[in-house]
């Protein structure tokens, strides 16, 4: 399964790692090869996608099967690395302890910032399906009373099904860069929707919170105050929990500003190579171009 020199072109379909790691920072993440199969990537944060990235690549996300293979690797490698960035998974929380059990845990901040922009969308759509429901009781009554239905519009145009499906956009965006319309619609949106308002809120304040160049103590403050103005959105009360659960693994992020940008990158390449070859119809033949390029020094 070791992968020494490179010089075998029969790579096995179920894994393969690198007797050495050329850092002591590194990325695990997950992207899929064909067919929805998914394939766990280990990298290297220093050599920034380019030759010496790849520490391993393993079939599946199972936790015993990845560490299986890891293990391979020497324990004096595994025991030097100092950080490892991951997403918001237990399973990757486990690989990370038991590969690297000197390696400090870093939970990714765009999976937490994700977390909170899709509690976000998520009361946009519940309100979404309230005015569908509303406007079909609305035509309905105008039926049976022989009246042509005429919906309410806003200002802006918008009917409130409209308004609601037409601010997906803006509620992913800082107020800074909405457009006129878009200012407009949510002016609109905050007076209808005060809940929106106050989850939109929380939501930009904890990109706030990330975006800050501060000290680990004084992002752990800024996060207790997030935490208490959280209370009372069930939206929200998931991400509340996660930060209960992973309060240090999250606050890690403020030791060297780690992300997993990086090992997102590194999946880019991959899905770029897989568009372009149409597929992967030989795994065995992509993990070995991928192992030439990208875990060996040119």
């Amino acid at each position: 399964m070791d992968i020494a020199s490179g010089s075998s072109y029969l790579m096995p379909t179920n894994g393969c790692c690198f007797r050495r790691i050329w850092g002591p920072y590194l990325a695990i993440d997950g992207t899929s090869l064909s067919n929805g199969e998914l394939y766990t990537f280990v990298t290297n944060h220093d050599a920034c996608t380019r030759e010496c990235s790849l520490v391993a690549a393993v079939a599946g996300t199972k936790s015993e099967d990845v560490i299986a293979v890891l293990q391979r690797i020497d324990e004096e490698s595994r025991y030097a690395v100092k950080e490892v960035t991951l997403e918001l998974s237990d399973s990757m929380r486990k690989i990370v302890r038991t590969a690297f059990p000197k390696a400090g845990r870093v939970i990714d901040r765009f999976h937490i910032q994700k977390l909170a922009c899709d509690a976000v969308q998520e009361l946009r759509i519940k309100h979404r399906w309230d005015a569908i429901q509303q406007a079909n009781e609305e035509m309905e009554e105008a039926k049976q009373n022989n009246k042509d239905y005429v919906p309410y519009r806003y200002s802006n145009g918008d009917t409130r099904r409209e308004l609601l499906i037409r601010s997906r956009y803006l509620l992913f965006k800082s107020a800074d860069k909405w457009t006129e319309r878009q200012k407009q619609r949510a002016a609109i949106l905050f007076e209808e929707y005060p809940d929106i308002k106050k989850a939109y809120g929380l939501c930009h304040s904890l990109r706030m919170i990330f975006s800050k160049n501060t000290i680990k103590d004084a992002a752990r403050l800024a996060m207790a105050r997030w935490y208490i103005e959280d209370a009372g959105m069930y939206s929200l009360n998931v991400i509340a929990a996660t930060f209960y659960e992973h309060y240090d693994e999250i606050l890690n992020f403020y030791n060297h500003r780690s992300s997993n940008a990086k090992a997102e990158s590194f999946n880019a390449k991959i899905k770029l190579f897989r568009a372009n070859l149409r597929g992967v119809a030989d795994k065995r033949f992509f993990l070995f171009r991928i192992a030439k390029l990208y875990a060996y020094p040119h």
